[in-house]
């Protein structure tokens, strides 16, 4: 059979193994490890990761890895499943998006062995899971008030990743280009196919989004041949091939009349836009037709302030009526 090995340790058909890696210590000296539980099935199969907290405020996605590993989802009939629920342990301990040096895993990779807090996290990724996987799932949540409806990030001109996407069938996939230095791109530079799920706001639970990364996953996994059952799928999947943001003119208290995940026409009025005393109202238009895939529940803004995220798909080109 096909050896399996992750962070220099072999694991065995049906082993369950608990891999701690070190990446720092903190001031007071207190060692900061990041836990890695990888579960090898009994038959060959595909190995996949499923990475969460990269961010340290996202906790949607560590809780849908949690909740996997707590519902025994990992512990496939064939392949291997690394699970990694809090990647930025820093982050998660102070509620922050970035590491305690101010600067983001996401943007550090491939990393360094000897550099920056971030990089040095980047690094033991690249070097101690990348290499030993062949497709994953990295979790992420909107930022801080902002909410993203259920979604899959990938670049679609991958047939691979269209693969991945569509056997998830998350309610929205968006064709997303690489960030640079971020883990999906130092995955593919690898020939590893790592897909984005974006759900819900940071620091807050979205029931609706932790239970549709559950079941995307699931459905992931069934495609994979790893397991035999996965849920049925609820809701239509979209592709998004573009998107933009409808942004604030003026400063003011912004009032939204439509919800994340709705389809919003071009001129409709998704919300007001009012000062605290009563002097000023203004309805804000939609600049375009589309979904609404993320929306800023931040009521107060500056003026340039993102409001919603639209979305749109080939029928949203068209304007919905059918003609250019």
């Amino acid at each position: 059979m096909r050896e399996v090995t992750i962070a220099d340790q072999a694991i065995r058909p049906g082993e369950f193994k608990e891999i701690v890696i070190n990446i720092a210590r903190l001031p007071s000296r207190t060692q900061i490890d990041t836990p890695i539980y990888v579960y090898r099935g009994l038959e060959e199969g595909p190995v996949l990761a499923l990475t969460a907290g990269m961010h340290g405020d996202e906790i949607n996605g560590m809780e849908i890895v949690r909740r996997i590993i707590d519902a025994g989802h990992n512990r496939v009939k064939r392949g291997t499943v690394v699970c990694m629920p809090v990647i930025n342990v820093y982050g998660f301990l102070n509620y922050s998006r970035e590491v305690p040096d101010g600067k983001d895993i996401n943007r550090s990779f491939p990393g360094s062995k000897s550099g920056s807090l971030a990089s040095r996290v980047a690094y033991h990724i690249t070097h101690d899971i990348l290499p030993f996987i062949d497709y994953g799932v990295d979790f992420h949540t909107g930022g801080a008030m902002r909410t993203n409806y259920p979604q899959v990030r990938c670049v679609m001109q991958d047939a691979t990743n269209v693969e991945l996407a569509n056997a998830f069938h998350a309610p929205f996939t968006i064709d997303s280009p690489f960030r640079p230095h971020s883990l999906r791109q130092t995955a593919a530079k690898k020939n590893k196919h790592i897909i984005v799920y974006e759900g819900g706001e940071s620091v807050r639970f979205d029931q609706h989004a932790i239970e549709e990364g559950v079941n995307g996953t699931l459905r992931l996994m069934k495609h994979l041949k790893m397991i035999d059952w996965a849920p049925e799928v609820k809701e239509e999947n979209k592709i998004i091939w573009s998107s933009s943001w409808a942004r604030a003119r003026t400063a003011g208290l912004f009032l939204a009349e439509i919800k994340c995940g709705d389809l919003i026409h071009k001129s409709q009025v998704i919300g007001t836009l009012t000062d605290p005393f009563g002097e000023f109202k203004e309805q804000i238009k939609s600049p375009s037709t589309g979904y609404v895939v993320g929306l800023n529940n931040n009521p107060v803004v500056n003026a340039g302030d993102a409001l919603l995220h639209i979305g749109m798909d080939n029928y949203c080109k068209i304007d919905g009526s059918g003609e250019e």
